[in-house]
């Protein structure tokens, strides 16, 4: 089955109000390629804004949320608050969180598997530091993430995978073409060994890493590369161009 191209946006921490607003004024006047699921990720305090004003064909995803349902945890958002604001994504396992804020596999599949199973998307991330890449254990590691979060996960239909390699995250350092298509070919492949043929042949694997508008164009004609999550880029006008990176 083709998989839908897929290109999501990780404000990170970054944005006002002013800016917010004119990110999304961007998307809504732009010519985007009615083929690609877009998804952008703002901060919290901004989820709202975003929603209220963007175009109805775009997703807003939280960068975070909580595997409980309601109660006594100062400073988490709940599934069912985001989706009572028609938030119906969430980023769970970005490099960032699992090292700055010491999130762990299995705290990143127990999420996971709270979020799916009450019906949000989820963009799962995986990926190897340079440390790793250098000592040859980038599919080691990746295996091993990929190992814990099947451990929790039953259904993968709302699961989107994004590889990246931390060494490429806000670096200005890209993995090349080649590099990138190996990754999530073997990504691919743990997903028929360990899964199944149908969640391999159907999920769809991103790559995020210092994706930009000049490399997004090769990286897409890739067989294993369904789409982008994209960090800095997206804060850029040139974020359209990578959601049409298809077309070139």
């Amino acid at each position: 089955m083709a998989r839908k191209f897929f290109v999501g946006g990780n404000f990170k921490m970054n944005g006002t109000i002013s800016s917010i607003k004119e990110i999304v004024n961007n998307l809504n006047n732009a010519d985007l390629d009615p083929s690609v699921e877009v998804v952008i990720a703002p901060p919290a305090v901004y989820l709202l804004l975003t929603r209220e004003h963007l175009r109805s064909d775009i997703q807003v995803a939280a960068q975070n949320v909580f595997d409980k349902p309601n109660g006594a945890f100062t400073g988490e958002i709940s599934v069912s608050q985001l989706k009572d604001s028609n938030i119906t994504w969430a980023i769970l396992g970005h490099s960032e969180r699992r090292t700055i804020l010491n999130e762990t596999d299995e705290v990143v599949s127990t999420k996971t598997k709270y979020a799916t199973e009450n019906g949000l998307g989820v963009i799962w991330c995986c990926g190897e530091s340079l440390e790793e890449r250098e000592a040859g254990k980038t599919i080691e590691v990746v295996s091993r993430q990929l190992k814990a979060l099947s451990s929790q996960l039953s259904d993968w239909s709302k699961v989107v995978i994004a590889y990246e390699p931390i060494w490429a995250i806000g670096t200005g350092k890209v993995a090349t073409t080649e590099q990138a298509q190996e990754v999530h070919k073997a990504i691919r492949e743990w997903l028929k060994t360990n899964v199944s043929d149908k969640v391999a042949d159907e999920t769809r694997i991103l790559y995020g890493g210092s994706v930009n508008e000049k490399n997004c164009g090769e990286l897409s004609k890739q067989p294993d590369i369904d789409g982008f999550l994209v960090g800095g880029a997206s804060l850029k006008p040139a974020f359209v161009d990578i959601i049409n990176s298809k077309k070139q």
